[in-house]
């Protein structure tokens, strides 16, 4: 390793590693749950209900499917960002600031691991 190289302990990098794959199953799971809410068939029930609250219902069910979708978009980024911060430990290059060189402090890159900024570097933009 050169002097210049600025990086994580391979010990660290397992532990982040392990955090990371957890993170994305997670993820993978809450995102499953959410597609599967937005393609319900809107069978929840309300065959047998008033016909006011089935209009009520309806126009709700739109609202959802549109939040849901949104959520879904943001799910499925989150997971895209968590895998390629399961490549930046491959590389070693993990929890490096993109735009300080400097490392991302440990505790954030456990509460954000998919971190590519330091906090120094988030509050310049």
């Amino acid at each position: 390793m050169g002097e210049n190289t600025v990086r994580f302990p391979d010990s660290d990098l397992a532990e982040f590693k392990t955090l990371i794959t957890e993170k994305i199953a997670k993820a993978q799971h809450d995102l499953e749950l959410i597609k599967s809410a937005y393609m319900n068939d809107h069978n929840n029930g309300t065959e047998d209900t008033s016909p006011q609250f089935k209009a009520f219902d309806e126009g709700s069910a739109v609202m959802s499917k549109e939040s849901n979708s949104q959520l879904a978009i943001r799910q499925e980024k989150f997971i895209r960002d968590l895998k390629n911060a399961l490549i930046r430990i491959e590389n070693k290059t993990y929890g490096v600031c993109r735009v300080t060189g400097k490392l991302i402090n440990k505790e954030r890159l456990k509460l954000v691991p998919h971190a590519t900024l330091s906090i120094e570097a988030k509050n310049m933009q």
